[in-house]
């Protein structure tokens, strides 16, 4: 069949009907609001209270009390890593990237939050400090911390290449939860989800619409600070594709550690903040 059969010729007014002007779905403005002062000044005199050291091609979980911080880091090389993140107290509340993508766009930095899931839908973290905020969107459309991929797995690798591979972001998140919350494997694989890809470059190309990544601008010592705003399990795998220069799903690439620290601020620093409240909607859905 050639490409004339297969492509509907464009009717008269095809130009016109190309030409009207976009409409933002969710208009952002009416979003309650963080207070990053607030946060900011809390954080400058918080206390570190820990620290996980996530292994190259690995995943390691992560808690964060409601009103402390966490810093994801760089600490050695140019490395991207994939975020889960869930209620410490209830895992079917987990974060929502297709939501957060909605209300704050394809790429997230400082001031905008993770949204959880429904029938929740409320704040679980706010981006106080974002070191590659600076990058904003390159001339290939390309930016940092999207929320439009969904992380490396090994069923798409297996669908496209027939690979068995083993230590993709999906199966890190995997192992670690499983073992953080001494659960099988079969138990926590379907709590894991779509991430917050922190430090990763990507895109949607122009001519086809597809997903793309490039070469992080990533460097030792960048970091991606949150605001904790309801009590957190976080999970963390650094990307078997490194910096995600050439490849996502690799044992070639090179790989480097993530650090997550985690600081209490001191007592009164917050004064006026409270922990967000589930989603008011009532859940009758019209009955």
């Amino acid at each position: 069949m050639t490409e004339s059969q297969t492509t509907p010729r464009p009717p008269a007014d095809a130009d016109a009907r190309r030409a009207i002007a976009p409409v933002i779905c969710y208009p952002n403005e009416g979003l309650p609001q963080p207070n990053l002062e607030l946060y900011q000044n809390a954080r400058a005199g918080a206390q570190k209270t820990g620290e996980v050291l996530v292994p190259p091609r690995d995943a390691r979980c992560f808690e964060v009390p409601a009103g402390h911080f966490f810093r994801i880091t760089s600490v050695e090389g140019s490395q991207v890593g994939d975020l889960n993140m869930w209620s410490l107290t209830d895992l079917s509340e987990r974060f929502y990237s297709g939501k957060t993508r909605a209300l704050h766009g394809t790429h997230l930095t400082t001031g905008e939050r993770m949204w959880s899931s429904f029938p929740h839908m409320r704040p679980m973290a706010t981006i106080i400090a974002d070191t590659l905020g600076w990058y904003g969107i390159d001339e290939f459309g390309g930016s940092v911390h999207d929320v439009i991929g969904t992380r490396c797995d090994p069923y798409t690798g297996n669908l496209l290449s027939g690979t068995q591979y083993h230590h993709c972001c999906h199966s890190n998140l995997t192992r670690a939860l499983a073992d953080h919350l001494g659960i099988s494997l079969a138990e926590a694989e379907p709590a894991v989800h779509d991430v917050l890809n922190v430090f990763m470059c990507t895109g949607f190309t122009r001519d086809t619409g597809q997903y793309f990544m490039k070469a992080s601008p990533v460097r030792s010592g960048d970091y991606l600070e949150f605001f904790a705003e309801i009590d957190l399990l976080g999970n963390l795998s650094a990307c078997p594709g490194g910096d995600c220069s050439s490849e996502h799903s690799s044992d070639t690439a090179a790989c480097y550690p993530l650090l997550v620290e985690t600081f209490a601020a001191t007592e009164g620093a917050l004064e006026g903040w409270s922990s967000p409240a589930r989603n008011g909607y009532d859940g009758t859905h019209g009955r």
